[in-house]
């Protein structure tokens, strides 16, 4: 279930962090983070790609209240989500890299496949 991590963040910082790793990984594609981030951050994100295949003006105003900025919409709808037309979720890929180097955390690669 998405948003039930609390990433050792406040609630606001939490959403904030979120909201900006979802805004990359669709702007670029990929986002390296720790594993925990990349799980929320992937649950998100393929619940925005969902809205962006159902591409109605509701379903972008929702996009626009999540993504912060407004150019990154535009890709997601219209060259991101018509990529997904024919697939039934599992936009995302998460993939382990190992350890951090400084504190040991576990590291991930999240993806659009």
């Amino acid at each position: 279930m998405p948003g039930t991590r609390k990433l050792g963040r406040p609630t606001d910082h939490r959403i904030a962090m979120l909201r900006g790793q979802v805004t990359a990984l669709l702007e670029h594609g990929r986002l390296e983070t720790t594993l925990a981030r990349a799980k929320e951050t992937s649950s998100m994100a393929e619940k925005m790609i969902t809205l962006g295949k159902d591409g109605t003006l509701h379903a972008r105003r929702q996009a626009l209240s999540y993504i912060t900025r407004k150019d990154v919409v535009f890709k997601l709808f219209d060259e991101i989500a018509p990529q997904y037309k024919e697939r039934n979720g599992g936009y995302t890929r998460v993939l382990k890299t190992g350890p951090r180097r400084g504190d040991g955390a576990e590291m991930a690669i999240v993806e659009l496949v």
